[in-house]
């Protein structure tokens, strides 16, 4: 059984029953649910909205291989009500990136694990704190605490 950690973020619509939607579609088809963050307040990063988005991180325990799990994702959030536009970062009513498996380094057209950006947003960092914060990044070999000590994102996510 493998490990999964996901970071799942909304900013349209009820931005909390969407995450809590998106958690019970995650435990149907991707695995057991370990552990469930506290969910957090965050100002969108990398483009305008006056809506800011709630966040959580979850923990998984599955036996698919990652482009399983990134299939049933996409399916998920588009069953949510996603819209993605090629080339756009917009709001949505719900985003669930892949953040970790096991120690799973992974560079391909399709899927980059560890996230490429997962140590440069508290959004993500808080929440992984909560539930795994001895987790050792597989490729900078840092634990989360360490990677949210040297973080240099100036966002300031609120637990809800």
């Amino acid at each position: 059984m493998a490990k999964v950690f996901l970071g799942l973020g909304s900013n349209i619509g009820n931005k909390v029953q969407n995450i809590n939607d998106a958690i019970e579609r995650l435990k149907l088809t991707i695995g057991h649910l370990e552990a469930c963050s506290s969910f957090y307040e965050s100002e969108p990063l990398g483009f305008k909205s006056p809506d800011w988005f709630v966040n959580a991180v979850v923990q998984l325990e599955t036996n698919m291989q990652p482009l399983e799990i990134l299939n049933n994702i996409l399916l998920i959030e588009k069953e949510l009500g996603r819209e993605r536009v090629l080339g756009k970062v917009s709001s949505r009513t719900i985003d669930i990136d892949i953040l970790l498996i096991d120690n799973i380094v992974q560079n391909s057209v399709e899927l980059i694990l560890p996230h490429p950006r997962l140590h440069e947003r508290k959004f993500v960092l808080l929440p992984l704190k909560e539930i795994a914060p001895d987790l050792i990044h597989p490729v900078l070999l840092l634990t989360i605490v360490e990677l949210l000590n040297k973080c240099t994102d100036s966002t300031q996510p609120a637990r809800l």
